[in-house]
């Protein structure tokens, strides 16, 4: 997100102001300029962008205005951080000289290669190129290869460009990769004798099957009186970064892996993240620690936070502990049965306390050896992820309790609490509209109330058709969790302090908050500088990371999808705009997109926000979220990640409208003007 408003100037030509924001750049070339907590955008012409690129955060100066209805006109001075220095395209080469054509429309120049810079790419050659040097005296930057794709797959091609487009760099600088490499295999004897020894206590380690990195563990032990001590061991990945290191600064420029179908883009190096900090089964590695005495109902009644040192027993994955949940015998039963009980306790007692129980469904792609879909696997939240989640929110939130309440000379310390607001109220009513035509009343006259009218729907419609439409519109409905130093708890979690603790191999946040806390436990504290726009920065960089995630996902879809041109399936709508619907097959979760366009042969069409639903003017043929509906696939573009649907089937139950239309008083209405087609 962009930084806040800089204090204004003065200079001879009038009032000047010196803001900083994000840049956003137009098709056209036009740039818009968002300032956080300013209602307009700063509008930049074309010739005042300068070397300013699309997502840029940039420093410009606000002189006058651009139009009649008084919108700021700015020059934009300086890029104080780049979203993007890597892009793909296509190389120019010529005698004297290159360049690298990017295929981004948001990038509006050629980048200069040096020939001594290609680096064996040839004239025609996909490749991938990073600026090096871009003063904003030239008219484009000057850039080396550092990836050849002609001879690589489409689907390598496609991964990579949605990485690069997103500001995610591909490789690690040497600086770095050096950094990381300097630390040692084996731990120290002098470092262990200042942590608590854990290695003779049960450890285990739950992960997805194809896991490679273990940033947490869980130990187990029987104490007296029906008390165990249940230890939560996250990898101590702030004893190999060092604050400033090159390491570091990597760190935080990433902010965050990037999890695509088929690989991760890791946040550190496979020397740490895949070896050094991964908690493997069967080696000494260096913690941090939250270890709880508690019972089975989940009631704790002592805490110790602090620097660790364990050995994973045994490495489990999801499904091997459902099957234990379930009945069959195996490795630590007794142990595993024990911590799922208390698990379902801690989370029975979240709910009670205003937490939200939507559930989530994953899909995920079965590949061949080259990365092509062969097919689809739908993946639910059982016991076993949910044993591991509620132990990890359950250390997120003592540790985040644990600072919220520590103070120097009276004073609160800076920390990264991870928030999550109220809903709005708007869009709670509009919800509640919406959820009202499949018989479900909910009572939003306060935030408690909120949750609790969430919980008893998610209930009576679980197993219903109507249960994946009302769950995604009830998430849309909500805020979006942050980072930031102002506390403001986090609503859909029922916890007034909450910070993220348990991933610091993948997350950025996670090793600031461990600095943090170290500070704290040892009395030493020094506010780390900038806090609240390194939160912002990791905001914007989850979302970044979250972009690549759908893009690649829907890269897939549209690849698997491609075998099924002609076909019909059918599908729910999943989403609803004025220029058309998304509907999703049920068979196989891939969403496609109906244009208002071909709807045309039924009808002229209103879309009616608040309820989510395209209705025909005359027909009163109605089209909304969660309807049922056959479609066909018609075409499938990779290059746009794109699957277009025609209608087969039309919803049923749908006829003429209870009351006309009116355009004049129906606000959020819009309509296809286009003249009927005839039925063909």
């Amino acid at each position: 997100m962009p930084g806040k408003k800089k204090a204004s100037k003065k200079s001879n030509s009038g009032n000047v102001q010196i803001l900083i924001g994000k840049l956003e750049v137009t098709r056209g070339g036009m740039g818009f300029v968002i300032i956080e907590g300013q209602e307009k955008d700063i509008i930049v012409k074309r010739e005042n962008i300068g070397s300013a690129l699309n997502g840029d955060i940039v420093q410009l100066e606000v002189r006058g205005y651009a139009d009649n209805n008084k919108r700021p006109e700015g020059i934009i001075k300086s890029v104080i951080r780049r979203k993007q220095s890597e892009f793909s395209g296509r190389l120019e080469v010529h005698q004297h000289f290159s360049f690298l054509v990017p295929d981004s429309d948001k990038m509006p120049v050629d980048i200069y290669i040096p020939l001594h810079l290609l680096n064996g790419a040839k004239n025609g050659d996909k490749a991938i190129a990073k600026i090096v040097e871009w003063t904003g005296k030239t008219k484009n930057p000057v850039g080396e290869i550092i990836s050849i794709l002609t001879n690589e797959s489409l689907n390598e091609i496609a991964m990579q460009s949605i990485l690069t487009e997103n500001g995610f760099p591909l490789t690690f600088p040497d600086d770095v990769l050096e950094d990381a490499a300097r630390y040692p295999d084996v731990i120290d004897s002098k470092e262990v004798k200042k942590r608590r020894d854990m290695r003779g206590v049960l450890t285990v380690t739950i992960d997805p099957a194809d896991a490679k990195d273990f940033d947490d563990a869980i130990s187990f032990q029987s104490l007296k009186g029906g008390w165990y001590e249940v230890g939560v061991h996250i990898a101590d990945v702030g004893h190999y970064i060092e604050a400033g290191s090159a390491l570091d600064e990597e760190a935080y420029r990433r902010a965050t892996s990037v999890y695509l179908p088929d690989r991760v883009l890791p946040m550190l190096p496979e020397r740490l993240s895949n070896e050094l900090c991964s908690l493997r089964p069967h080696e000494d590695k260096y913690t941090f620690s939250a270890i709880f005495k508690i019972n089975k109902a989940g009631k704790v009644k002592d805490t110790w936070i602090g620097k660790t040192v364990i050995h994973s027993d045994r490495r489990y994955s999801y499904e091997e502990v459902q099957t234990i949940i379930e009945g069959a015998k195996g490795d630590n039963d007794k142990e595993l049965l024990i911590l799922n009980e208390m698990a379902q306790n801690l989370r029975a007692e979240r709910f009670k306390h205003g937490a939200i129980n939507f559930s989530s469904q994953e899909v995920r792609f079965k590949l061949d050896e080259k990365g092509v879909p062969i097919g689809i696997v739908i993946k639910e939240s059982k016991e076993a992820h949910k044993l591991i989640e509620e132990f990890m929110l359950l250390a997120n939130k003592t540790v985040a309790e644990y600072v919220s309440n520590y103070e120097v000379k009276g004073d609160k310390v800076p920390f990264p609490y991870r928030i999550h607001d109220d809903p709005d109220p708007e869009k709670l009513k509009m919800f509640a509209l919406f959820a009202g035509r499949f018989g479900v009343k909910l009572e939003f006259s306060d935030p408690e109330g909120v949750a609790k009218s969430f919980n008893e729907m998610l209930a009576s419609v679980n197993g219903k058709p109507e249960q994946h439409v009302l769950e995604q519109l009830g998430i849309r409905t909500m805020s979006k969790a942050v980072y930031t130093t102002q506390n403001a708890g986090h609503y859909g979690l029922g916890f007034e302090d909450y910070c993220h603790f348990t991933s610091p191999i993948r997350r950025y946040p996670d090793v600031l908050v461990h600095r943090i806390l170290l500070e704290c436990l040892e009395g030493r504290v020094k506010p780390i500088k900038d806090l609240e726009a390194k939160c912002r920065h990791c905001s914007d960089q989850e979302r970044r990371a979250m972009d690549c995630e759908r893009s690649a996902n829907k890269y897939k879809q549209v690849e698997f999808m491609q075998q099924y041109v002609g076909e019909d399936f059918d599908a729910v709508i999943s989403g609803v705009a004025n220029f058309g619907f998304w509907a999703e097959t049920v068979e196989h979760k891939c969403e496609g997109m109906v244009s208002i366009t071909d709807l045309a042969e039924f009808d002229n069409f209103a879309f009616i926000e608040q309820e989510y639903a395209l209705v025909g003017y005359s027909t009163g043929l109605r089209f909304g979220m969660g309807d049922k509906v056959k479609v066909r696939v018609v075409s499938t573009n990779l290059d746009k990640r794109q699957i277009d649907f025609a209608i087969m089937e039309v919803p049923k139950g749908t006829g003429k409208p209870s009351r006309k239309i009116n355009t004049n008083k129906d606000a959020g209405r819009k309509f296809n003007d286009g003249k009927k087609k005839k039925k063909k």
